[in-house]
């Protein structure tokens, strides 16, 4: 996608978006936005676009398993999906990210909320990991009968188990859902819900400091996405790229295992991926640091960041999704 006509350019953040003088932002990367489905043709799995909040807008798409068609009353678990994309591209509506939904909740059998966060840079960081506490807390007001919900969704108060909520995320969808696991450790969710588990499918997290294989030279390290995305979306952020949001590792960050709100915690990392190392360190970290629930660590080999997303239809990603349904089953 080129340039637009006749507008000077501001910034850019490459290869994934383009600033102008006037504010507008092009996005250069993300798969097209498709139309949720009464019921999809593949999996038989039922979506609509709803809004959770009108200001700040807050959208999203959920989702309803076939079999709900038939058994009315059945409560099941919900996933809380957080889309990945950078913080600045990419849509709970696009059609990666809705084959995701579909094949994941037609495996598991669940109901599955996947969320419209706002995007930076027009909604600076952390505006989207502010969004995403917002929604979660939203989605889990649904489990107190007795309170007034504004945009009361039907399908939340009919067929979820409240008792089993889980958070997700891929990439920085992954880093926005660790946002909010270690929010719930700290502060109380509506109707005092608590997250059952989570996954984190290749996480964004970063830091100074090399990492096991990761490129030692400083120059050549800030010539790096995962550097230059957090530095152009997040130029005021405390300590920078050691700022714990997108570093929770290290000396004076907190004890992540004490922190993290939920029971059990599955994290996926691919080999070829350059947060690979980020995502075993993660993990490491949680089990060193008074964790008292399940971590599991899923490594794949031969595959790169979000495969299981952008190359949908290979074995390897069939496999992850199965894997990733299974252990919203466990």
């Amino acid at each position: 996608m080129g340039s637009i006509d006749n507008k000077e350019v501001a910034s850019e953040l490459l290869p994934f978006i383009r600033v102008y003088k006037d504010g507008s932002v092009e996005r250069l990367m993300g798969s097209p936005k498709v139309p949720p489905s009464p019921e999809d043709p593949e999996t038989g799995v039922s979506s609509k676009d709803i809004t959770i909040s009108q200001n700040p807008l807050i959208t999203a798409r959920i989702y309803l398993p076939k079999l709900l068609t038939t058994q009315h009353d059945q409560k099941l678990p919900v996933l809380v999906y957080f889309h990945g994309g950078g913080f600045c591209f990419e849509s709970a509506y696009s059609l990666v990210e809705t084959k995701l939904m579909n094949s994941l909740v037609s495996e598991a059998k669940i109901v599955a909320i996947s969320i419209e966060y706002r995007l930076a840079p027009e909604n600076p960081l952390p505006i989207p990991h502010k969004d995403c506490w917002a929604a979660l807390n939203w989605v889990t007001s649904h489990s107190a009968s007795d309170d007034v919900i504004i945009n009361n969704e039907p399908w939340l108060t009919a067929h979820v188990d409240f008792e089993r909520v889980f958070v997700g995320g891929d990439s920085a969808g992954a880093n926005l859902a660790h946002y909010t696991l270690i929010r719930a450790g700290n502060e109380s969710l509506h109707g005092g819900v608590r997250i059952f588990g989570a996954f984190l499918t290749h996480p964004y997290f970063w830091g100074s400091d090399p990492v096991g294989s990761e490129i030692k030279a400083v120059e050549e390290r800030e010539k790096l996405a995962p550097f230059r995305v957090w530095k152009y979306l997040y130029p005021s952020a405390n300590d920078g790229i050691d700022n714990v949001m997108v570093n929770p590792f290290g000396p004076n960050k907190p004890s992540l295992g004490k922190q993290i709100g939920c029971s059990k915690l599955l994290v996926s990392v691919a080999e070829l991926d350059l947060l690979r190392d980020r995502g075993i360190l993660y993990v490491n970290a949680v089990k060193e640091s008074g964790f008292k629930g399940e971590v599991e660590l899923v490594q794949v080999e031969g595959e790169d960041h979000a495969f299981h997303i952008l190359n949908y239809e290979s074995e390897n990603a069939k496999k992850m999704i199965k894997r990733l349904a299974s252990f919203l089953l466990e």
